[in-house]
């Protein structure tokens, strides 16, 4: 195994057993190499993710996945107006009951999101996250928040990433593979509708 595989099995824990960031888990495993090794892209440390959760989650992950695009689901159709995305790990198939519910929201005007759940009455925190994948640019604006989950038994925290609408053009792009990066409520429900049809097909078999 190269030390960059090494890197990307250890960022796969944190991600797993911590529920860390890809940045911050890669940056925290790469440490103990110095400049020795290549940090993996995030598609590497995605892949070996896939294959922790094989090996030491595969009994539950799919459960805490499916609860937490389920938890997805009503606040994309709450936030409607913005034409939410659901990323990150929750759109991925990665998540477990650590993961944050990443939602990409595409605003001309970046406060009307915020004055919406102000009037809604919701509690949030306000921060910025770098671009991904290493884009320049201003940081973007995030929104985090708590929510009650029933299925999981604790609450699930959701980050509302704030966009121009102008982004929204590439939102759908694919990556190295031909996997989107994130889809829009029509495309969650979906997803939703074929686990569904897929567990029925199982359950009558």
């Amino acid at each position: 195994m190269s030390a960059t595989e090494e890197i990307a099995a250890a960022a796969a824990r944190l991600v797993v057993e911590e529920g860390m960031e890809y940045a911050a888990a890669k940056r925290k495993a790469g440490r103990d190499f110095g400049a020795r090794a290549e940090l993996p892209t995030n598609e590497e440390v995605e892949d070996a993710v896939r294959e922790h959760i094989e090996i030491f989650c595969a009994e539950t992950q799919p459960a805490e996945l499916r609860a937490l695009r389920e938890a997805a689901l009503p606040w994309m159709q709450r936030l409607a107006e913005f034409r939410p995305h659901l990323s990150g790990a929750v759109w991925r198939g990665t998540a477990t009951r650590l993961s944050t519910i990443h939602l990409d929201l595409y605003c001309d005007d970046p406060k009307a999101a915020e004055i919406m759940l102000i009037n809604a009455g919701v509690d949030y925190d306000s921060g910025s996250i770098d671009r991904p994948g290493g884009r320049g640019g201003e940081p973007l604006h995030v929104l985090r928040l708590s929510a009650p989950n029933r299925a999981l038994g604790e609450p699930v925290t959701l980050h509302l990433i704030l966009h121009d609408t102008d982004d929204q053009r590439g939102a759908l792009k694919p990556d190295a593979r031909g996997r989107s990066w994130r889809g829009d409520l029509a495309a969650l429900q979906k997803l939703l509708a074929r686990e569904d049809a897929a567990l029925a097909g199982g359950e009558a078999a």
